[in-house]
């Protein structure tokens, strides 16, 4: 009888660890609270948490200004993914693994999809005043192409007579630290006649360009996105797409 007993409540024992080394009861956790802000032009998205749609105002595809604020519950040693989808292929565009460590890395999300350009930073609008123009600068794909190593560029701005563009001090206009992931402090200077003004690009220690960039003059404000391209067998820089034209 003694060993009949005995024999139950070790067996007991056993379960009870064999239980809690599965599945603890104490298990750490952390709210997750995520604000989501992205746009896109003209193709429509989708956005799924885990392999499920994401809804905002109850549809699951979106396009145009994309704001919502997911909220949930993050396990320790639990990874969630959210993805970022094109509706019409299903092409991931962007994913993001969220897990108990790097939480605090993703208060906020953001992103513009537009044509032939994903881009993954925040983007707000500058203040120009009238008679001025400003320009910002930022260059996701640098030396993606080129292989140059490079992480981040200076440019500077001049006129199609060779002379620099310069601001309200008389200052050379120059953006020291042209980079992947967020757009250059916007700067700012007269309006002048010129159709077009021209970036310089230096590579950090050079005193002669590597690139030169043709831009749009006299747009009230121009953020413009710098890209490496592929033109009959050589890389070139290219500046055709101005965010502050889908604000």
């Amino acid at each position: 009888m003694k060993k009949t007993i005995l024999a139950l409540v070790a067996a007991v024992a056993l379960q009870s660890c064999n239980n809690e080394t599965l599945q603890p009861f104490d298990i750490a956790q952390k709210p997750a609270s995520i604000e989501v802000k992205g746009y896109s032009k003209p193709d429509s998205l989708q956005m799924k948490l885990n392999g499920n749609p994401v809804l905002i105002n109850e549809k699951s595809t979106y396009a145009g200004n994309i704001n919502t604020k997911l909220e949930f519950v993050l396990d320790e040693g639990e990874t969630n993914f959210l993805t970022v989808n094109r509706k019409s292929d299903g092409k991931e565009l962007a994913k993001f693994e969220i897990n108990y460590k790097n939480l605090e890395d993703y208060k906020a999300i953001n992103f513009y999809n537009l044509p032939g350009l994903f881009l993954q930073t925040a983007v707000n609008k500058p203040t120009v005043n009238l008679g001025r123009t400003g320009f910002m600068f930022i260059f996701p794909n640098l030396g993606e192409l080129s292989k140059n190593g490079l992480t981040e560029v200076k440019g500077v701005l001049r006129k199609a007579n060779g002379d620099a563009v310069k601001n309200e001090k008389g200052e050379a206009v120059v953006f020291e630290k042209i980079g992947r992931k967020d757009f250059t402090d916007v700067q700012v200077f007269r309006n002048f006649t010129d159709k077009v003004v021209y970036l310089d690009l230096y590579k950090p220690g050079e005193s002669a360009p590597y690139a030169t960039v043709e831009l749009k003059n006299g747009v009230r404000y121009s953020m413009i996105v710098l890209q490496e391209m592929q033109e009959k067998n050589q890389v070139v820089v290219k500046g055709d797409i101005n965010v502050a034209d889908y604000l």
